[in-house]
């Protein structure tokens, strides 16, 4: 058996191959390097300009001009807490408001709501069509009134008389189950709003659910009130 297996074709290399060392990793990398080193380069290259660019991006663009912003949204916010709503809007000549503020800032935090404050009084205004267009220009994820400005955006809608519309983004305002005051508020404004889309049932979901879940609620109070013209007796 030892001659024969001695005979076999290749046994000699495969024997011979057994005696010999693993090559150094290190020489691997080495001969690797060399045979793409162009390629390796251009990619490094590449990546460092993409990472200092963002990090120049942050520090001497985006930085700053968050300050700048955060600072230039004191004056109309001020103005909107007294209800100067057109100053608050366009500001005073002197002072930004909140639509100078969106466009000037835009992709700043303060840029972004800036279209909050801006959608709020057009809607105080009795303008919808503008309130509808600068609430959906807010991106509210991560905010504290992301809820509120999907309210805020279904009464605009309702006052446009976009029921279906309305209808949608009540159903985001209220996605919040631990929101005590939001989620009860718009509830109320969903059950009326399938109430006068003739959706009985629906309008009963939504009136049951703020006497069920958020029983001490403002809303709560009516809500037997309201249940009963709906034909829900207790």
């Amino acid at each position: 058996m030892a001659n024969s297996a001695r005979n076999q074709p290749g046994a000699e290399r495969s024997t011979a191959s057994k005696g010999q060392a693993d090559p150094d990793p290190l020489d691997t990398i080495q001969v690797f390097y060399e045979n793409n080193k162009k390629v390796i380069s251009t990619v490094t290259t590449i990546v460092l300009v993409v990472v200092v660019a963002y990090l120049g991006y942050t520090k001497l663009y985006k930085g700053p001009a968050e300050e700048k912003a955060a600072t230039a949204m004191a004056w109309p916010q001020m103005a909107f807490q007294v209800d100067s709503l057109n100053l608050a809007l366009n500001g005073d000549g002197k002072n930004l408001g909140f639509t100078k503020i969106a466009k000037k800032y835009d992709g700043t935090a303060a840029g972004n709501l800036a279209h909050y404050y801006e959608g709020v009084c057009y809607l105080k205004m009795g303008d919808a069509k503008n309130a509808i267009k600068s609430l959906e220009a807010f991106n509210g994820k991560g905010t504290m009134v992301g809820n509120q400005a999907w309210g805020l955006l279904g009464d605009a809608y309702m006052e446009s008389g976009n029921s279906a519309k309305a209808i949608e983004s009540f159903k985001k305002a209220v996605e919040d189950k631990d929101d005590l005051f939001v989620t009860p508020l718009y509830l109320y404004h969903l059950g009326v709003a399938y109430e006068l889309g003739n959706q009985a049932n629906d309008a009963k979901a939504a009136f049951m659910r703020i006497r069920d879940e958020y029983p001490r609620s403002l809303q709560a109070r009516d809500m037997d009130k309201e249940l009963a013209k709906l034909g829900v007796l207790n």
